[in-house]
This record gives C-alpha cells, structure tokens and sequence, in this order.
C-alpha cells in the first residue's frame, strides 16, 4: 500500500477523479496492499432488466476495484495503472436496492505487469461475480495528474 505522503495523495486523487465511478455511486475503501473495496447499492440506473444489475456495471465494479488495489502497490513510484485485460464470471445477479461490495487481492506483483483477482458479494456474503485482471503501470503525469 501506498505509504508516503505522494502516494497517499495520488490515490485521493485518483479517487476524487475517477468521474465514472462517482456517477455509478462507487465508493473506495482502502484496506492494505493490493487489498481495496468498492461498493454501490444497485438502484433503477444500473438495472439492465427490472429488477437485476446490467453486466456492465458488475464488470466496471470488478475492474475498478482491481486497478485501485493495483494503484496502492505502485502509488509510492508516482504510477497508476490501466487495465490490460480482464476475464469475468458472473455467478448470480445482483438485485434492485442490494448493497454489492467488490474486494481486490494481488496475485502476483511483476515488474512490467500486475495481476489481480477481485469478487463481489452481497451484504448476505453471496458470491455474485469474480473477475481476474493485469494491470499495466505508468506514469501517473501521462494520465493527467500533477505530482508534488
């Protein structure tokens, strides 16, 4: 996990930033190294039938909460990450008015590639999807940010 003042504040950063979390109605834990959560209560815009959770929404959860846990191992290095790819398995649906949480863990932490897993869960601990994903570091000033 981020442990100076820079990286610290590069991951508020990021957090005040990531406009497309923010409008889904994400919101970012920090736990430890490689370990974040982000969780959201399914409401009426992220329904893609009555009653049950878009795909897309449950993917942008599991991608966002993996490169967040990714970013905590590199924050220090003034990098971010961006998704290289990701695999998901969707295992039950997550329903209107549910709170879903996702958490991240770090599979393996490369020099040029990071690996991650994350799932989500419902507040009952009921698998809804699994997603495992790598993650390309970079320089956070090619992304937009200003370091100090």
């Amino acid at each position: 996990m981020a442990r100076t003042d820079r990286g610290l504040a590069l991951i508020k950063e990021y957090d005040q930033r990531n406009a497309f979390a923010s409008s889904l109605g994400l919101s970012l834990k920090v736990i430890g190294e490689g370990l974040v959560t982000y969780s959201l209560t399914v409401k009426d815009a992220h329904l893609a039938t009555p009653g049950f959770a878009h795909g897309g929404v449950l993917t942008t959860l599991l991608d966002a909460t993996m490169g967040a846990g990714a970013l905590t191992l590199v924050a220090d290095e003034g990098l971010v990450v961006s998704t290289i790819e990701m695999q998901v398995n969707f295992i039950q649906a997550a329903t209107l008015n549910e709170r879903i949480i996702a958490s991240s863990m770090v599979v393996r932490k490369g020099k040029k590639v990071i690996f991650m897993r994350a799932e989500i869960r419902n507040e009952q601990h009921k698998l809804i999807a699994v997603s495992n994903g790598s993650f390309y570091p970079f320089k956070a000033e090619k992304a937009g940010y200003t370091l100090n």
